[in-house]
């Protein structure tokens, strides 16, 4: 009988963690900083998260700058040759042209969370739905679990967030959770990471579709929340989520490597 038979899956969960972070080639380690953030607005553009101009990626560079795209491009059209080094006043301080203004209520996040490594702020199609009806998002599907417990909720419009106080409140409502959802808006991802923010971002989409789809045909019904927090833990480990990247990545540069010069 094999030796794993007879154990437990708390000690399942534990061995297959600790050979994760031993086996799993997470295959980012060869792109740069500016390299990833081209091909995380790649990704996202394909998963759904296109809306013009609207919403930005973010990365915190140094203590007080962060670099994310420039503004006139879309997703599509992001490349390490495009993107911007702007401060906390997003004055642009390497590259051309000009940030999205609404880039200053990601400096107030990354005031409030010292944590936070990368923001991710879009409008995709069933998010920006969902946040019409002024309803929290339901958890309730195994890939979903990323999000379990880490979302919250705001629900009051504060309009376009070009002013500081639309920063402090997005801010504050965010708290320390990972994810936010903005009512008649769309959703900010916070993570320590932009593969954990991408893959937070490509499954709070999901999960809205996923919600949108089960309330349209009956009651949407809740999870263990044991089990809800145990998946979250397990999807959300760092090795994994890099793993998941680079997956997403590799079929960005399969079709167009563009993004990468």
């Amino acid at each position: 009988m094999a030796d794993t038979f007879t154990l437990s899956k708390d000690e399942l969960i534990l061995k297959e963690q600790s050979r994760i972070e031993r086996e799993l080639d997470s295959g980012t380690c060869s792109w740069s900083t500016k390299e990833k953030v081209a091909l995380c607005c790649r990704i996202l553009y394909k998963y759904g998260h296109d809306s013009g101009l609207s919403g930005q990626i973010s990365v915190r560079s140094g203590s007080a700058e962060m670099i994310t795209q420039r503004l006139g491009y879309g997703f599509d059209e992001a490349r390490v040759s495009n993107l911007l080094t702007v401060d906390d006043d997003l004055n642009v301080l390497s590259g051309q042209g000009m940030p999205n203004p609404a880039n200053r209520f990601h400096a107030w996040i990354y005031r409030d969370r010292p944590d936070a490594r990368c923001i991710i702020h879009t409008h995709p199609l069933y998010t920006s739905a969902l946040s019409m009806l002024e309803e929290l998002l339901k958890v309730s599907h195994m890939d979903a679990c990323v999000l379990f417990d880490d979302i919250a909720f705001l629900p009051n419009w504060p309009g376009i967030p070009i002013g500081n106080d639309e920063g402090r409140i997005i801010s504050s409502a965010l708290a320390d959770n990972r994810a936010l959802l903005l009512a008649h808006h769309g959703l900010v991802v916070v993570c320590s990471s932009i593969e954990e923010a991408c893959i937070m971002a490509i499954q709070f989409e999901r999960a809205a579709k996923l919600h949108m789809l089960a309330a349209s045909v009956g009651n949407i019904r809740e999870i263990d929340p044991e089990l809800g927090r145990q998946a979250h833990d397990w999807i959300l480990q760092p090795r994994r989520s890099s793993a998941t990247f680079s997956y997403y990545a590799r079929r960005i540069i399969n079709d167009d490597a563009s993004c990468l010069s």
